[in-house]
């Protein structure tokens, strides 16, 4: 799905957001054509604390400049490493991966359908870093599991990507050089 079929969506949305470089694009176009969406911020890879404060707050930002309804959810690092015990060395786009979002969406999803959304969506493939064929794929087992609509929204495409590197600029918004986790810091420091 591209990001104008949403146009035709009616419900509301429960968006799970990482940071602001990969929402940015997207919390303005859903303002701009007056979707009704949520921000969920539900992190608990990112490493270390600081880190996840940062870009909380840049979230956060980025939510009250388009007026777009935010929630946060408690830092809690210990629920990722669990889900992702045994898999510390697979690769970035790995089985590591695959349970962080697995982790995610599925909490994303049980929030969305005991909260009276329709559908809930992310914003994790708008990233360079992250595959969208393997969070499409996740989203919708989740969807099967959970009884709610998973949004399979290509955010990249229709001139968003571009427009998100605008939106970066203008606003001097903080740009991570890693996905979050301690593992993928570990391999940028290796880099």
């Amino acid at each position: 799905m591209l990001s104008s079929d949403i146009l035709n969506i009616n419900g509301k949305i429960l968006i799970l957001v990482c940071c602001a470089p990969c929402c940015c694009g997207v919390v303005e176009f859903i303002a701009k054509n007056n979707i009704d969406a949520t921000l969920f911020f539900y992190n608990p890879n990112i490493f270390p604390q600081e880190e996840y404060e940062k870009r909380k707050s840049e979230v956060i930002r980025i939510a009250n400049l388009y007026n777009i309804p935010f929630i946060d959810t408690d830092y809690n690092p210990t629920e990722y490493l669990n889900a992702t015990k045994g898999l510390e060395n697979c690769p970035e786009r790995g089985a590591r991966c695959s349970a962080c979002f697995s982790l995610r969406l599925t909490k994303t999803a049980i929030y969305a359908r005991d909260n009276n959304f329709d559908y809930f969506t992310s914003t994790l493939a708008v990233s360079r870093w992250k595959s969208l064929e393997q969070v499409s794929h996740i989203g919708t087992n989740v969807s099967n599991m959970i009884h709610i609509p998973y949004l399979d929204i290509n955010w990249r495409k229709q001139g968003l990507q571009e427009r998100t590197h605008e939106i970066i600029k203008e606003n001097n918004i903080y740009e991570q050089n890693y996905c979050g986790c301690p593992y993928s810091i570990k391999n940028k420091k290796e880099e």
